[in-house]
């Protein structure tokens, strides 16, 4: 590290606003570092061990408990995980509104990162509230669209947390005319807002310009921007099979934390919304790549600060790619389909994979001919972020040098929560001795 005068020892117990717990451990003495760590220290849940030995019709329920978050896209990678075991083919319809339940989930995550996570950062403020006292505006754009986010899981998906319609072969029920006119009608009106709020993000936001090349991943396909479909990317080794998730994520036990690290042709890697940003650029609609012009991303960018913007690029993706499908369904409104069922004596091995706000989701079921679920695995995006988390902790630290211990501490959370972490969901590990 070079300047034999540096002593740094950060020791942040519970970071806040992420979701769960987990600890910065950073260690210099004379120049040296001897450790930057971050700690996971959840205990693990065990929702692959719930599974065993349940109906296949029970998945879908039980895992949308794993994240209060990303409820909507577990419940969609545990349905695609059985559909894929079972040789179950969904109609167009099916796959529509799964598509626009899933922006629901995006726009909803998305904008209670950027504005009640990571803003009350970009105003030095410890929380939401004393950062309304300096931006009031731009917490009531939050609240606004979050309440937009959370009404359209509750129209397409049966109710705001853990959806309740969408079942394994299609849903259980579909949105009436006056539901969806309603929707269409308040995402017109939150262009105003995503617009307001990139206005103030050129004015008043600088991000910290700290640049890393890394290995991207994400879902891609050629019909549209990946969210619900596709085979996995990688800007190092391009295109894979879904099915073949074990080869691109690679999990391995650290000491110092209940979360695995992941690996594929890199020490890390990164996945989430700029991963998506970057691998999928040309398949965003218009009106967001015209956002990410303005906002200064363009793919490819290696800035870990800046997947916050990646997000917000994202969230008027979601809204304008709703428009288009819900304008069409007013056409001609989406009719119940009964649920499509497997043939009798049906067994097989499938996989879900779902992007979610933090990255790809993969769910892997073993199923067998009464429909039982004889084996699980499920491998979360945050766990696949949290060895490119560290890398970057210990890349960017020298460059701190200079600064104060406080200033240092900030940066070091601001770099954290900018992964948008959902700790809880990646805790999988469970003997660690933290010295």
């Amino acid at each position: 590290m070079g300047d034999k005068k540096i002593d740094l020892n950060i020791a942040v117990k519970y970071l806040t606003r992420v979701e769960g717990h987990g600890n910065i451990k950073i260690d210099v003495k004379s120049g040296q570092l001897k450790e930057c760590n971050l700690e996971i220290v959840e205990a693990p849940r065990f929702f692959e061990s719930f599974l065993r030995g349940r109906h296949y019709t029970e998945a879908p329920f039980i895992t949308s408990r794993i994240c209060g978050i990303c409820g909507i896209g577990h419940t969609l990678a545990s349905i695609r995980a059985v559909e894929d075991a079972l040789n179950i083919k969904i109609t167009e319809q099916t796959r529509i509104l799964r598509q626009v339940l899933n922006n629901a989930e995006h726009l909803q995550s998305h904008c209670l990162h950027i504005y009640f996570l990571v803003a009350p950062d970009l105003y030095k403020a410890s929380n939401v509230f004393t950062m309304a006292a300096k931006n009031k505006e731009l917490a009531l754009i939050g609240l606004r669209l979050k309440k937009l986010a959370n009404d359209m899981g509750d129209v397409f998906g049966g109710r705001t947390i853990h959806p309740i319609t969408p079942v394994v072969g299609g849903f259980t029920d579909v949105p009436t005319r006056q539901e969806l006119k309603e929707i269409l009608e308040r995402l017109k009106k939150a262009g105003d807002d995503i617009q307001k709020t990139a206005e103030i993000f050129k004015k008043e936001v600088k991000f910290p310009d700290y640049e890393r090349h890394t290995e991207y991943i994400s879902l891609k396909n050629n019909f549209r921007y990946a969210f619900n479909e596709g085979d996995i990317y990688s800007s190092d080794t391009k295109m894979t099979s879904y099915k073949n998730y074990r080869d691109m994520t690679n999990e391995n036990v650290v000491p110092h934390s209940t979360a695995k690290h992941a690996s594929h042709a890199r020490n890390s890697f990164m996945v989430g919304a700029l991963a998506r940003f970057n691998n999928n650029y040309e398949q965003l609609e218009p009106s967001a790549k015209k956002l990410a012009k303005e906002l200064g991303l363009r793919a490819v960018c290696h800035r870990p600060y800046m997947i916050t913007v990646a997000q917000l690029v994202e969230v008027e993706h979601c809204r304008a790619e709703s428009i288009r499908i819900i304008e069409k369904f007013l056409k001609q409104l989406p009719k119940y389909e009964k649920p499509v069922s497997p043939k009798p004596n049906t067994a097989g091995e499938g996989v879900g994979a779902v992007e979610v706000p933090r990255g790809i989701l993969y769910h892997n079921y073993h199923i067998d001919k009464e429909g039982m679920i004889k084996d699980v695995n499920c491998i979360i995006p945050t766990g696949q972020n949290m060895a490119n988390i560290e890398q970057d902790m210990r890349e960017f630290l020298p460059a701190m040098f200079g600064k104060s211990q406080e200033e240092i501490t900030l940066l070091m959370e601001m770099l954290v929560r900018a992964y948008d972490p959902c700790i809880s969901c990646s805790a999988h590990f469970l003997e660690v001795d933290f010295v």
